[in-house]
């Protein structure tokens, strides 16, 4: 037990998927129905571009009938009423976080809501169809945007930000990962490595489970209030 100053909280699948959000990768490995190397990569897209805009448009459909849940609104609290430093790092691409309520969150492998231009670069918000060849609201060219995701092969968002948080965090905290998908997966030995007490709320073990200090299994929704109000009633992990 230590006094706890900043923290860096990384989310995964598994907290978004009691909210109905469904996960990365099915145990027959496909993601909703198609492989993951036919709509997460940029050669995908390159190969059968309407293959993978109208899979994001379903997605980003489903995020409207879906609701942030008990552990996005305490993370949002904590957020609000945090005295130090704080760095919400999602690998989600839905917005429940940010519904929630969070601010100081960042989307590294970004957002269903957003349209990047391979025309002029720029990112906008978006909520309609880009199978449709929408122009950009920037430079107005039809048919150049792409969801601002990072798929495989491509580098996460703003890493250099989330490396500075590592090395300054009091405290790491892992929820709802599956510890496989580096660079996220690689977090909690950073945080470690750099002092930090690392706590790890899952389902499950993850498979760096045994990077944590302490482990606390069951359903997200339980497990981040009950911790949240421990952190804020205490500074203690």
């Amino acid at each position: 037990m230590k006094d706890i100053q900043n923290i860096v909280i990384l989310t995964g699948a598994g907290i978004s998927a009691e909210s109905g959000v469904a996960t990365f990768r099915g145990p027959d490995g496909l993601w909703e129905g198609h492989r993951v190397e036919d709509v997460a990569t940029p050669e995908a897209f390159a190969r059968n571009s309407e293959l993978v805009q109208n899979f994001y448009d379903q997605r980003r459909a489903r995020l409207k009938t879906v609701h942030p849940n008990a552990a996005h609104k305490a993370l949002a609290k904590l957020d609000a009423k945090w005295p130090g430093e704080l760095l919400l790092v999602t690998q989600n691409v839905d917005d429940l976080h940010d519904r929630a309520g969070s601010t100081r969150l960042l989307h590294m492998h970004g957002e269903l809501n957003s349209a990047w231009c391979l025309a002029c670069d720029a990112r906008s918000p978006f909520e309609g169809e880009m199978a449709e060849g929408p122009a950009c609201p920037h430079c107005h060219q039809p048919g150049r945007l792409r969801p601002d995701i990072v798929w495989f092969g491509e580098m996460p968002y703003q890493m250099e930000r989330i490396e500075r948080a590592l090395s300054r965090c009091d405290l790491f905290v892992s929820i709802g990962t599956s510890g496989a998908v580096y660079p996220a997966a690689g977090f909690v030995q950073t945080a470690r490595y750099n002092g930090a007490r690392t706590l790890e709320m899952n389902l499950d073990p993850s498979e760096g489970s045994f990077h944590f200090h302490e482990s606390r299994m069951g359903r997200a929704g339980d497990l981040v209030p009950d911790w949240v109000e421990e952190v804020l009633s205490h500074g203690l992990c």
